[in-house]
Protein backbone atom coordinates (compact mmCIF):
# COMPACT_ATOMS: atom_id res chain seq x y z
CA UNK A 1 0.00 0.00 0.00
CA UNK A 2 1.40 3.41 -1.09
CA UNK A 3 0.39 6.97 -0.41
CA UNK A 4 0.37 7.33 -4.27
CA UNK A 5 -2.20 4.60 -4.99
CA UNK A 6 -4.30 6.04 -2.79
CA UNK A 7 -3.99 9.06 -4.22
CA UNK A 8 -5.20 7.41 -7.58
CA UNK A 9 -8.17 6.12 -6.16
CA UNK A 10 -9.17 9.04 -5.27
CA UNK A 11 -8.98 10.65 -8.56
CA UNK A 12 -10.48 7.67 -10.29
CA UNK A 13 -13.71 7.86 -8.03
CA UNK A 14 -14.07 11.66 -8.88
CA UNK A 15 -13.18 11.08 -12.33
CA UNK A 16 -16.08 8.36 -12.32
CA UNK A 17 -18.61 10.55 -10.43
CA UNK A 18 -18.05 13.14 -12.87
CA UNK A 19 -18.63 11.52 -15.68
CA UNK A 20 -22.27 9.70 -14.81
CA UNK A 21 -24.71 10.81 -16.48
CA UNK A 22 -27.92 9.80 -14.49
CA UNK A 23 -27.93 8.45 -10.99
CA UNK A 24 -28.48 4.67 -12.04
CA UNK A 25 -24.36 5.28 -14.09
CA UNK A 26 -23.76 7.22 -10.53
CA UNK A 27 -24.61 3.80 -8.92
CA UNK A 28 -22.53 2.10 -10.79
CA UNK A 29 -19.41 4.32 -9.93
CA UNK A 30 -19.97 4.38 -6.42
CA UNK A 31 -20.24 0.71 -5.74
CA UNK A 32 -17.08 -0.02 -7.65
CA UNK A 33 -15.04 3.32 -6.15
CA UNK A 34 -16.67 3.46 -2.37
CA UNK A 35 -18.56 0.41 -1.91
CA UNK A 36 -17.16 -2.83 0.36
CA UNK A 37 -16.13 -4.23 -2.39
CA UNK A 38 -13.46 -0.75 -3.53
CA UNK A 39 -9.72 -0.51 -2.79
CA UNK A 40 -9.99 2.26 -0.80
CA UNK A 41 -12.59 -0.15 1.69
CA UNK A 42 -10.29 -2.65 1.04
CA UNK A 43 -7.34 -0.77 2.35
CA UNK A 44 -9.50 0.45 4.93
CA UNK A 45 -9.73 -3.44 6.42
CA UNK A 46 -6.60 -4.16 5.63
CA UNK A 47 -5.01 -1.51 8.35
CA UNK A 48 -5.35 -4.00 10.77
CA UNK A 49 -2.32 -5.78 9.66
CA UNK A 50 0.12 -3.64 9.14
CA UNK A 51 3.04 -2.06 12.00
CA UNK A 52 1.31 0.54 14.78
CA UNK A 53 3.59 2.74 13.08
CA UNK A 54 1.94 2.50 9.84
CA UNK A 55 -1.35 2.19 10.83
CA UNK A 56 -1.15 5.75 12.20
CA UNK A 57 0.10 7.05 9.02
CA UNK A 58 -1.85 5.34 6.79
CA UNK A 59 -4.93 5.33 8.66
CA UNK A 60 -4.98 9.05 8.58
CA UNK A 61 -4.24 9.25 4.61
CA UNK A 62 -6.95 6.44 4.23
CA UNK A 63 -9.43 8.67 6.24
CA UNK A 64 -8.82 11.56 4.04
CA UNK A 65 -9.04 9.95 1.18
CA UNK A 66 -12.62 8.52 1.86
CA UNK A 67 -13.63 11.91 2.80
CA UNK A 68 -12.40 13.30 -0.55
CA UNK A 69 -14.35 10.68 -2.04
CA UNK A 70 -17.69 10.64 -0.07
CA UNK A 71 -17.48 14.38 -0.89
CA UNK A 72 -17.09 13.93 -4.44
CA UNK A 73 -19.92 11.52 -4.17
CA UNK A 74 -22.36 14.30 -2.98
CA UNK A 75 -21.55 16.75 -5.35
CA UNK A 76 -21.73 14.52 -8.44
CA UNK A 77 -25.10 13.71 -6.56
CA UNK A 78 -26.68 16.68 -6.18
CA UNK A 79 -26.23 17.65 -10.24
CA UNK A 80 -27.91 14.64 -11.26
CA UNK A 81 -31.18 14.72 -8.88
CA UNK A 82 -31.05 18.46 -9.93
CA UNK A 83 -31.16 17.66 -13.63
CA UNK A 84 -33.57 15.11 -13.09
CA UNK A 85 -35.78 16.95 -11.15
CA UNK A 86 -35.89 19.77 -14.21
CA UNK A 87 -36.62 17.02 -16.74
CA UNK A 88 -39.36 15.89 -14.34
CA UNK A 89 -40.90 19.34 -14.51
CA UNK A 90 -40.33 19.78 -18.41
CA UNK A 91 -41.77 16.10 -19.39
CA UNK A 92 -44.48 15.36 -17.15
CA UNK A 93 -46.31 18.87 -17.04
CA UNK A 94 -50.19 18.10 -16.07
CA UNK A 95 -52.71 20.17 -17.82
CA UNK A 96 -54.94 21.05 -15.38
CA UNK A 97 -57.15 22.81 -17.94
CA UNK A 98 -57.82 19.92 -19.84
CA UNK A 99 -61.24 18.59 -18.75
CA UNK A 100 -61.96 14.91 -17.03
CA UNK A 101 -64.10 12.04 -17.59
CA UNK A 102 -65.48 12.24 -14.27
CA UNK A 103 -67.71 8.75 -13.33
CA UNK A 104 -70.97 10.28 -11.42
CA UNK A 105 -71.91 8.74 -7.87
CA UNK A 106 -75.09 6.60 -8.07
CA UNK A 107 -77.92 8.34 -5.99
CA UNK A 108 -81.42 8.35 -5.47
CA UNK A 109 -84.63 8.96 -7.61
CA UNK A 110 -86.17 12.25 -7.17
CA UNK A 111 -89.09 10.16 -6.05
CA UNK A 112 -86.79 8.06 -3.30
CA UNK A 113 -85.75 11.44 -2.45
CA UNK A 114 -89.51 13.06 -1.83
CA UNK A 115 -90.58 9.46 -0.58
CA UNK A 116 -88.24 9.40 2.15
CA UNK A 117 -88.61 13.44 2.88
CA UNK A 118 -92.19 12.60 3.42
CA UNK A 119 -91.20 10.08 5.92
CA UNK A 120 -89.05 11.68 7.71
CA UNK A 121 -91.40 15.14 7.99
CA UNK A 122 -93.98 13.04 9.69
CA UNK A 123 -91.95 11.05 11.75
CA UNK A 124 -90.82 14.26 13.47
CA UNK A 125 -94.88 14.65 14.01
CA UNK A 126 -94.85 11.85 15.79
CA UNK A 127 -96.08 9.39 13.35
CA UNK A 128 -95.26 5.67 11.98
CA UNK A 129 -94.06 4.99 8.81
CA UNK A 130 -95.61 1.58 7.62
CA UNK A 131 -95.42 -0.47 4.10
CA UNK A 132 -97.29 -3.23 2.46
CA UNK A 133 -97.40 -5.83 0.07
CA UNK A 134 -97.49 -4.40 -3.45
CA UNK A 135 -99.56 -7.57 -4.37
CA UNK A 136 -102.40 -7.67 -1.89
CA UNK A 137 -105.13 -9.43 -1.78
CA UNK A 138 -108.72 -7.93 -3.24
CA UNK A 139 -110.96 -8.00 0.54
CA UNK A 140 -108.05 -5.61 1.69
CA UNK A 141 -107.59 -3.40 -1.30
CA UNK A 142 -111.31 -2.71 -1.96
CA UNK A 143 -114.06 -4.44 0.36
CA UNK A 144 -112.40 -3.49 3.84
CA UNK A 145 -112.32 0.37 2.51
CA UNK A 146 -116.21 -0.14 1.42
CA UNK A 147 -115.73 -0.21 -2.05
CA UNK A 148 -118.38 -2.92 -2.77
CA UNK A 149 -118.07 -5.32 -6.05
CA UNK A 150 -120.10 -3.00 -8.00
CA UNK A 151 -118.08 -0.13 -7.68
CA UNK A 152 -116.20 1.11 -11.02
CA UNK A 153 -112.46 1.52 -9.21
CA UNK A 154 -112.92 -2.72 -9.17
CA UNK A 155 -113.36 -3.30 -12.83
CA UNK A 156 -110.69 -4.45 -15.05
CA UNK A 157 -110.46 -0.79 -16.66
CA UNK A 158 -108.54 0.33 -13.77
CA UNK A 159 -107.36 -2.58 -11.66
CA UNK A 160 -104.32 -4.96 -12.93
CA UNK A 161 -105.85 -8.31 -11.48
CA UNK A 162 -103.65 -11.41 -11.22
CA UNK A 163 -104.50 -14.44 -12.82
CA UNK A 164 -106.27 -16.87 -11.84
CA UNK A 165 -108.88 -14.23 -10.96
CA UNK A 166 -110.56 -16.63 -8.94
CA UNK A 167 -107.61 -16.28 -6.55
CA UNK A 168 -108.94 -12.46 -5.88
CA UNK A 169 -105.47 -10.80 -5.81
CA UNK A 170 -104.94 -7.82 -7.31
CA UNK A 171 -101.82 -5.08 -7.68
CA UNK A 172 -102.93 -2.73 -5.01
CA UNK A 173 -104.45 0.40 -6.23
CA UNK A 174 -103.50 2.41 -3.40
CA UNK A 175 -101.47 2.29 -0.31
CA UNK A 176 -104.91 1.89 1.46
CA UNK A 177 -104.02 -1.60 2.54
CA UNK A 178 -101.60 -0.72 4.68
CA UNK A 179 -104.11 1.23 6.59
CA UNK A 180 -106.15 -1.82 6.95
CA UNK A 181 -103.49 -3.89 8.09
CA UNK A 182 -102.57 -1.38 10.59
CA UNK A 183 -105.87 -1.29 12.53
CA UNK A 184 -106.33 -4.82 11.81
CA UNK A 185 -103.26 -5.80 13.90
CA UNK A 186 -102.91 -2.19 15.69
CA UNK A 187 -104.59 -0.64 18.84
CA UNK A 188 -105.63 2.62 18.88
CA UNK A 189 -104.47 5.36 19.09
CA UNK A 190 -102.75 5.01 15.65
CA UNK A 191 -100.91 7.93 13.64
CA UNK A 192 -99.24 6.49 10.92
CA UNK A 193 -98.26 7.24 7.14
CA UNK A 194 -97.86 4.78 4.10
CA UNK A 195 -95.76 5.89 1.35
CA UNK A 196 -95.04 2.90 -1.09
CA UNK A 197 -96.10 2.08 -5.09
CA UNK A 198 -99.23 1.48 -6.60
CA UNK A 199 -100.86 0.26 -9.81
CA UNK A 200 -103.50 1.09 -12.07
CA UNK A 201 -104.11 0.62 -15.77
CA UNK A 202 -104.02 3.64 -17.03
CA UNK A 203 -102.06 4.64 -20.43
CA UNK A 204 -98.26 6.77 -19.67
CA UNK A 205 -99.08 10.14 -20.87
CA UNK A 206 -97.94 13.67 -19.70
CA UNK A 207 -100.04 13.67 -16.14
CA UNK A 208 -100.59 9.57 -15.66
CA UNK A 209 -98.71 6.09 -15.31
CA UNK A 210 -100.12 2.65 -14.97
CA UNK A 211 -96.98 2.76 -11.70
CA UNK A 212 -97.13 5.60 -9.68
CA UNK A 213 -96.44 6.20 -5.46
CA UNK A 214 -98.36 7.51 -2.69
CA UNK A 215 -98.38 8.93 0.46
CA UNK A 216 -101.25 8.12 2.33
CA UNK A 217 -101.42 9.19 6.31
CA UNK A 218 -103.55 7.78 9.13
CA UNK A 219 -104.87 8.82 12.57
CA UNK A 220 -107.46 7.09 14.70
CA UNK A 221 -107.62 7.98 18.15
CA UNK A 222 -110.59 9.88 20.86
CA UNK A 223 -111.90 13.10 19.46
CA UNK A 224 -110.23 13.27 16.33
CA UNK A 225 -112.15 16.18 13.90
CA UNK A 226 -111.57 17.86 10.71
CA UNK A 227 -110.24 20.24 11.80
CA UNK A 228 -107.44 18.21 13.23
CA UNK A 229 -106.76 16.97 9.86
CA UNK A 230 -106.87 20.53 7.84
CA UNK A 231 -104.15 21.65 10.62
CA UNK A 232 -102.01 18.75 9.54
CA UNK A 233 -102.61 19.31 5.93
CA UNK A 234 -102.15 23.20 6.19
CA UNK A 235 -98.80 22.12 8.09
CA UNK A 236 -97.64 19.38 5.71
CA UNK A 237 -98.47 21.53 2.70
CA UNK A 238 -96.18 24.78 4.08
CA UNK A 239 -93.73 21.77 4.56
CA UNK A 240 -93.50 20.69 0.86
CA UNK A 241 -94.14 24.50 -0.72
CA UNK A 242 -93.21 26.85 1.38
CA UNK A 243 -94.95 28.88 4.19
CA UNK A 244 -96.83 31.05 2.17
CA UNK A 245 -98.65 28.06 0.44
CA UNK A 246 -102.67 28.41 1.07
CA UNK A 247 -104.83 25.02 1.46
CA UNK A 248 -108.49 24.97 0.66
CA UNK A 249 -111.27 21.68 1.32
CA UNK A 250 -113.84 20.58 -1.27
CA UNK A 251 -116.59 18.55 -0.63
CA UNK A 252 -115.94 15.40 -2.44
CA UNK A 253 -116.88 11.82 -2.02
CA UNK A 254 -114.44 8.38 -1.00
CA UNK A 255 -116.46 5.13 0.29
CA UNK A 256 -113.48 4.99 3.02
CA UNK A 257 -114.09 8.14 4.13
CA UNK A 258 -117.14 10.15 5.14
CA UNK A 259 -117.16 13.56 4.90
CA UNK A 260 -114.78 13.44 1.93
CA UNK A 261 -113.09 16.09 0.42
CA UNK A 262 -110.31 16.73 -2.61
CA UNK A 263 -107.40 19.31 -1.21
CA UNK A 264 -106.20 21.89 -2.86
CA UNK A 265 -103.14 23.72 -2.85
CA UNK A 266 -102.68 27.70 -3.82
CA UNK A 267 -99.46 27.68 -5.42
CA UNK A 268 -97.67 30.07 -8.34
CA UNK A 269 -100.59 32.15 -8.14
CA UNK A 270 -102.84 29.03 -9.42
CA UNK A 271 -105.21 26.32 -7.47
CA UNK A 272 -103.70 23.04 -7.70
CA UNK A 273 -105.50 19.78 -6.89
CA UNK A 274 -103.19 18.00 -4.86
CA UNK A 275 -105.37 15.06 -3.07
CA UNK A 276 -107.78 13.30 -1.72
CA UNK A 277 -108.48 13.39 2.25
CA UNK A 278 -111.49 12.46 4.77
CA UNK A 279 -112.69 11.41 8.38
CA UNK A 280 -112.31 7.22 8.13
CA UNK A 281 -116.09 6.24 7.73
CA UNK A 282 -117.41 4.18 10.86
CA UNK A 283 -118.32 1.37 8.60
CA UNK A 284 -114.58 0.87 8.00
CA UNK A 285 -113.69 1.05 11.55
CA UNK A 286 -116.16 -1.36 12.24
CA UNK A 287 -114.70 -3.92 9.39
CA UNK A 288 -110.90 -3.63 11.39
CA UNK A 289 -112.51 -4.06 15.13
CA UNK A 290 -112.33 -0.65 16.08
CA UNK A 291 -114.78 0.80 18.60
CA UNK A 292 -116.94 3.70 16.70
CA UNK A 293 -118.30 5.10 20.02
CA UNK A 294 -114.84 6.01 21.33
CA UNK A 295 -112.66 6.40 18.28
CA UNK A 296 -112.76 8.64 15.23
CA UNK A 297 -110.08 9.39 12.59
CA UNK A 298 -109.04 11.01 9.30
CA UNK A 299 -106.81 9.36 6.52
CA UNK A 300 -105.37 11.63 3.68
CA UNK A 301 -103.37 10.66 0.16
CA UNK A 302 -101.37 12.46 -2.56
CA UNK A 303 -99.58 11.06 -5.11
CA UNK A 304 -95.52 11.62 -4.97
CA UNK A 305 -95.40 12.11 -8.72
CA UNK A 306 -97.50 14.89 -8.26
CA UNK A 307 -96.36 16.51 -5.58
CA UNK A 308 -93.15 15.99 -7.60
CA UNK A 309 -94.14 18.18 -10.57
CA UNK A 310 -96.02 20.88 -8.85
CA UNK A 311 -93.30 21.65 -6.91
CA UNK A 312 -90.39 21.75 -9.34
CA UNK A 313 -92.55 22.71 -12.46
CA UNK A 314 -92.21 19.35 -13.95
CA UNK A 315 -94.95 19.24 -17.12
CA UNK A 316 -94.06 15.95 -18.57
CA UNK A 317 -94.83 12.74 -16.77
CA UNK A 318 -91.50 10.60 -18.85
CA UNK A 319 -89.24 12.60 -17.30
CA UNK A 320 -89.91 11.13 -14.19
CA UNK A 321 -90.05 7.28 -14.98
CA UNK A 322 -87.80 7.32 -18.18
CA UNK A 323 -84.81 7.44 -15.87
CA UNK A 324 -82.85 10.24 -17.97
CA UNK A 325 -79.62 10.81 -16.15
CA UNK A 326 -79.85 14.94 -17.00
CA UNK A 327 -83.44 14.98 -15.36
CA UNK A 328 -82.43 12.99 -12.26
CA UNK A 329 -79.12 14.28 -11.52
CA UNK A 330 -81.05 18.22 -11.21
CA UNK A 331 -82.08 16.68 -8.06
CA UNK A 332 -78.57 15.44 -6.14
CA UNK A 333 -77.62 12.44 -5.16
CA UNK A 334 -80.12 12.12 -2.10
CA UNK A 335 -77.74 9.93 0.04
Amino acid sequence: MRVEEISTWVQDARKAFASATDLDSLKTARLAHAGDKSPIALASRGLGALSPEDKASFGKVIGEAKAEIAQALADATAVLEAERDRKVLLEEVVDITLPVNRSHRGGLHPITIIKNEVSDFFIEQGFAVEEGPELESGWLNFDALNIPADHPARTMQDTFFIEPVESGMVLRTHTSPVQIRTMLTQEPPIYVVCPGRTFRADELDATHSPVFHQVEGLVIDKGITMAHLKGTLDNFARHMFGPDVTTRLRPSFFPFTEPSAEVDIFFNNRWIEWGGCGMVNPKVLATCGIDTDVYSGFAFGMGLERTLMVRHGITDMHDIVEGDLRFTRQFGVGL
